[in-house]
């Protein structure tokens, strides 16, 4: 499976869970430890968890899990499947650590081709 395709499948598991303001970071041109992040928020604590739960669940018929899960009930939760991160965070956290004006800020590398 393609990362686009990783994508659109977290994409449509967070949103069938009523995830707030899902976006996707093309981060290819700045860093080689992802493709994309997808960064989306919950409304509490047990909302973040269940659209991280969803997200694992929707991948699982296609044999992809997450390497690593951390933040479990703790109001943001990162899944890294590889290609793909994924963050679902309170919307405080969210708006506290604005991952996507930090990555909006770096700079292409010019060492990393698509």
């Amino acid at each position: 499976m393609t990362s686009a395709e990783k994508v659109e499948l977290i994409k449509e598991a967070a949103d069938d869970m009523k995830a707030e303001r899902i976006e996707v970071l093309d981060v290819r041109k700045k860093t080689s430890v992802a493709d994309f992040f997808i960064v989306c928020s919950g409304t509490s604590d047990r909302h973040v968890d269940s659209i991280a739960d969803r997200v694992a669940e929707k991948l699982l018929p296609s044999k992809i899990k997450p390497l690593r899960t951390e933040g479990e009930r703790s109001g943001w939760i990162l899944q890294d499947y590889g290609d793909v991160i994924f963050h679902v965070m309170k919307e405080e956290q969210r708006q506290f650590y604005d991952l996507e004006a930090l990555w909006e800020s770096i700079q292409p590398n010019p060492d990393l081709e698509l």
